[in-house]
């Protein structure tokens, strides 16, 4: 029996629909009977690849940085800011592996997981089609208005509410096989998961009326601060939605594993959007996505963060 370590982005839609793909994907092409353990990974300050994390027989990462442990045996993400060196970069280039897959063009993983096992390994995506469709939907930001994005009304939002910012360690890893297999608006059913719905709508309906209070919206930028609160899960274009004319924000949250500064490009009024926010979050240690990006510090960092996003909201809102 294959023993399988699979590492993917915790708190996250596309990472964890990325590694119900790649789990139901290993399990029907190459070992029906392979043992996973998964492993949340969170951007942080510090190096996130921990001595002896990679104790599979096959070690794969999903929706996460990549890592230069020779035993890591798949590899799959899409973000411009996908390795902790150049040395990496380099190494990765020179010797990609027949199981690394690195595309930035992806809108999401999941489906650049899809792409990958249908066209190379002939596995059967159709069964996974909606969840193929949710993952790029919400983590490429392509809803039709940010009234659909903030709603929830989808089960698919819902979920995605609840991988993000359910109060309980572990969850969206407990949740992989039942994704894998189950449609989305069964999986809100599940007690696990529907224990904590409730809940989040409600704390999300608030966090309408707190960034509503607390969001700044200066030529073109929209700048918060809710690093006293606990709103690291917050849904990512309220901001938006209350301020359709801005192109930019910017915010400040906390959490007991990092303080954080979030970057972003309102979805719906891109036409003047020419700063490549991967970029500018990189110069911090950071990264993500032209479009949308963030940086990771220690907890008690949260001065410093507090200021590197004040200046990153001036540089952005500068003519």
């Amino acid at each position: 029996m294959t023993r399988v370590r699979l590492c993917f982005h915790d708190r996250c839609f596309d990472g964890t629909a990325s590694a119900a793909l790649f789990y139901r994907f290993y399990r029907e092409k190459f070992d029906p009977a392979a043992e996973f353990s998964f492993t949340g990974m969170t951007h942080r300050a510090s190096q996130p690849w921990t001595p002896g994390l990679f104790d599979g027989d096959e070690n794969a990462i999903v929706d996460f940085k990549y890592s230069n442990s020779p035993k890591v045996t798949w590899w799959f993400d899409h973000h411009q800011s996908a390795f902790l060196t150049p040395a990496d970069a380099e190494q990765f280039r020179s010797h990609p592996g027949p199981h690394m897959f690195y595309e930035p063009d992806y809108k999401s993983c999941t489906k650049l997981i899809a792409t990958i096992a249908k066209e190379k390994f002939g596995f059967d995506t159709k069964p996974l089609e909606d969840l193929i469709h949710w993952g790029d939907i919400i983590d490429g930001a392509q809803y039709p208005t940010p009234e659909s994005a903030v709603e929830l009304t989808e089960p698919a939002t819902q979920l995605g509410l609840v991988i993000e910012a359910a109060p309980e360690d572990g969850l969206p890893a407990r949740i992989i096989p039942e994704l894998a297999y189950r449609p989305l608006a069964e999986m809100v059913k599940l007690p696990l998961v529907a224990k904590h719905l409730g809940p989040l709508l409600e704390r999300h309906r608030k966090s309408i009326e707190i960034l509503r209070q607390r969001a700044e919206a200066v030529d073109g930028v929209i700048f918060f601060d809710v690093s006293d609160l606990d709103l690291e899960g917050y849904n990512k274009f309220i901001p938006y939605l209350l301020h359709p004319e801005c192109v930019y924000s910017v915010s400040v949250s906390s959490s007991p594993v990092r303080a954080k500064v979030s970057l972003g490009t309102n979805p719906w009024n891109q036409a003047t959007a020419d700063k490549n926010l991967a970029s500018l979050a990189e110069k911090f240690g950071g990264g993500g996505h032209p479009r949308v990006s963030a940086i990771s510090f220690d907890p008690a960092d949260l001065p410093r963060a507090r200021q590197v996003a004040r200046d990153l909201a001036a540089q952005l809102r500068a003519k």
